[in-house]
């Protein structure tokens, strides 16, 4: 089990798989979303429409087309209602739903963005200790990719997660 920091753009990752917070419409947002639109090019956008959708907490998969990385994994986060809503939960499948199909394409290494943490308003602390919680838990099984990224893109997310991962030893 291999956990990297970085404070970067994902979109320069080349982690097998990147994983794009996206809209349950999988068509291009704002944010994250956006910028791995940009950086793949147009034929992501025609990839993600024959997909179809995607629920909150699920994940499906795309080529990554122009990206250093083979496939882009997206993930719909959810939007942050005050905790009442099963948000938590929701959040945790987000990263436990992206590392189960990347385990299934044999992906060895995926980078993640800080889901939920810009226009969905989740706070960023609960957030970060779900991510490193979830990834964690998911990869003490022997089937999951041996190597997660977290790109934060921002320093306050940088910091929340440098401070989560030392704490616990994993960094």
């Amino acid at each position: 089990m291999i956990f990297h920091l970085i404070n970067a753009d994902i979109t320069l990752s080349s982690s097998e798989a990147i994983v794009n917070a996206a809209n349950y419409r999988l068509i291009k947002g704002g944010g994250v979303d956006a910028a791995i639109h940009r950086a793949a090019g147009d034929n992501l956008q025609q990839a993600c429409i024959q997909l179809g959708g995607c629920k909150t907490g699920e994940a499906c998969i795309t080529p990554g087309f122009n990206l250093k990385a083979s496939y882009v994994i997206h993930t719909v986060g959810p939007v942050w209602t005050g905790g009442k809503n099963n948000e938590y939960e929701l959040l945790a499948l987000c990263y436990e739903n992206s590392l189960k199909l990347a385990s299934n394409y044999n992906i060895r290494s995926i980078a993640f963005p800080n889901i939920s943490t810009g226009i969905y308003g989740f706070p960023k602390p609960d957030a970060a200790i779900i991510a490193i919680e979830s990834c964690s838990k998911m990869m003490l099984l022997p089937e999951m990719p041996i190597e997660v990224s977290f790109y934060c893109f921002d320093a306050e997310n940088y910091n929340l997660y440098a401070e989560i991962l030392k704490i616990r030893g994993l960094l």
